[in-house]
């Protein structure tokens, strides 16, 4: 087979992936919240529920899709594929394994943020072109929020770019490899040094990706539904899929910068080779219900408190520890 059609199969892989990926997490998220609410989430469709986001999808493919009158109707058709088709293409540089991977990046940290960087773009396409006042204001958040966030998003992750040496995920993952005093894994999470930037790592992604309690572009509360109030059918669908691919991509980064990728280092080489996008996932999916236990826990903040972090606390602090990070990695180097 050509290059052609080995690329066109891993694109349809990847689609295929972010599909199944978004069934399983909306049926994850509603059990995962109900049980944290002392209730049951989905029981009837299916065992245990397990068809009724099936059920769901049929529903959001045969429902009628109205477009309101006073819209702008280009922008109102491009904004969804705005949003899906970067969320998609994050997906790209991702290594499920050594081998599992649609294409091998020396700049696969950097390309996988600028795709995420993306779809801030087509969510405010979306409330602009919406003609709601709701749906505006859920649009303006989102680009105030990719401009405040995305510095201190990547400057958090530079000090292991600056350990490593590279930006390549496989390459990072690879850095992580083998045990500490035989025991512990040599896991970046486990090092001191990147116990700030993990953390500065989690609530910049979480504001991101637009994950609650940092949602504030499609805050129920206030605006409805924001950006997508006006949306219906599959339009509304694409939406709400990117939104779910977009928690799966930064749980894997994570993963992939702190928790060793697709390795364990108490199983032989050969098992850990192929069982990588088995335990790549599992970790995946490991992030991603701490992700929704947070969603679970914490009120949305207001916007000015996310503006304020963002702009006074998170980028200085980053800046600072890029220097520290620097001068401690150029010592015991």
């Amino acid at each position: 087979m050509n290059a052609i059609g080995i690329g066109a199969l891993k694109v349809l892989a990847a689609l295929a992936l972010m599909l199944v990926n978004g069934v399983v997490l909306i049926y994850m998220l509603r059990k995962v919240l109900g049980h944290l609410h002392l209730r049951l989430g989905p029981t009837h469709v299916g065992w245990k529920g397990t068809l009724q986001t099936t059920m769901d999808v049929l529903k959001l493919v045969t429902k009628e899709d109205i477009t309101p009158r006073a819209v702008d109707r280009w922008l109102f058709r491009l904004a969804p594929a705005m949003v899906f088709v970067p969320s998609l293409m994050a997906y790209a540089a991702l290594p499920f394994s050594d081998s599992w991977r649609i294409t091998n990046l020396d700049a696969g940290l950097l390309y996988t943020f600028t795709a995420l960087s993306i779809v801030p773009i087509g969510v405010l396409m979306a409330g602009w072109a919406s003609a709601n006042k709701w749906s505006l204001l859920g649009g303006m958040r989102a680009a105030a929020q990719q401009i405040a966030y995305e510095v201190p998003l990547l400057l958090s992750v530079l000090p292991i770019v600056m350990l490593v040496g590279s930006a390549n995920l496989g390459t990072i993952v690879e850095a992580q490899q083998g045990t500490l005093f035989g025991v512990l894994p040599r896991w970046f999470i486990l090092n001191p040094l990147f116990w700030p930037t993990f953390l500065i790592f989690v609530v910049a992604s979480l504001v991101e990706s637009n994950q609650t309690p940092f949602d504030m572009s499609e805050a129920e509360s206030e605006l409805v539904s924001g950006f997508s109030t006006e949306y219906s059918s599959m339009k509304f669908g694409l939406l709400y899929l990117s939104e779910f691919s977009n928690g799966f991509i930064i749980s894997a980064l994570g993963v992939t910068l702190f928790f060793g990728g697709w390795t364990l280092p108490w199983l032989p080489a050969p098992v850990v080779s192929a069982l990588g996008p088995l335990i790549f996932m599992i970790k995946t999916y490991i992030g991603i219900f701490v992700m929704m236990w947070i969603r679970g826990t914490y009120p949305r903040v207001r916007i000015d408190q996310v503006m304020q972090l963002g702009w006074q606390r998170l980028i200085p602090i980053s800046l600072v520890w890029i220097v520290f990070s620097g001068i401690v990695i150029k010592v015991w180097s």
